[in-house]
C-alpha cells in the first residue's frame, strides 16, 4: 500500500532554474559591443562609397564631351560634398561604350580598429 504523501512528494520537486548567467550576460555584451564598434567604424566609409556612386552617376547621366570635363565636374562636385575624401578626378577611369560616358573608379580603405589591427576594404564601382 503506497503512502497518501507519495504523490504530493514528487509534485514538489524543484523545477530545474533557467536563466542568463552572469558569465553569459558578459559575453553577450562583448560580442555585441565588438560587433557595434567595427560597424561604427565601417559605416562612414560606405557612407562615402554610396555618395560616389551617386555622384559618378550624376556625371555620366549628364554626358560629359571629354575626360577633363568628367574629372572637373567629379571634382566640383566633391567641393559641395565634404564626405569624399578618398578620391579624385584624377582617379576615375573614364571610357566609352556604345556612345555613353562611364565613369569607373576603384580605391582601397584602411580602417583602424585596435592599435595594429586594421580592416581593408577595396572598393570599386561604375557608373550606370
Amino acid at each position: 500500500m503506497s503512502s497518501p504523501y507519495a504523490s504530493t512528494t514528487r509534485r514538489r520537486c524543484p523545477h530545474r532554474q533557467r536563466g542568463v548567467t552572469l558569465f553569459g550576460l558578459m559575453s553577450w555584451a562583448i560580442i555585441i559591443g565588438a560587433v557595434a564598434y567595427v560597424v561604427l567604424r565601417v559605416f562612414p566609409t560606405v557612407n562615402e562609397y554610396l555618395t560616389i556612386q551617386r555622384t559618378i552617376d550624376k556625371i555620366a547621366a549628364s554626358s560629359p564631351s571629354t575626360v577633363a570635363e568628367a574629372r572637373a565636374a567629379f571634382d566640383r562636385q566633391k567641393d559641395v560634398e565634404y564626405s569624399i575624401s578618398s578620391i579624385g578626378g584624377k582617379d576615375l577611369e573614364v571610357t566609352k561604350e556604345n556612345d555613353k560616358v562611364v565613369l569607373g573608379f576603384a580605391y582601397d580603405k584602411e580602417i583602424p580598429l585596435y592599435g595594429p589591427v586594421f580592416l581593408l576594404i577595396k572598393y570599386e564601382g561604375r557608373s550606370r
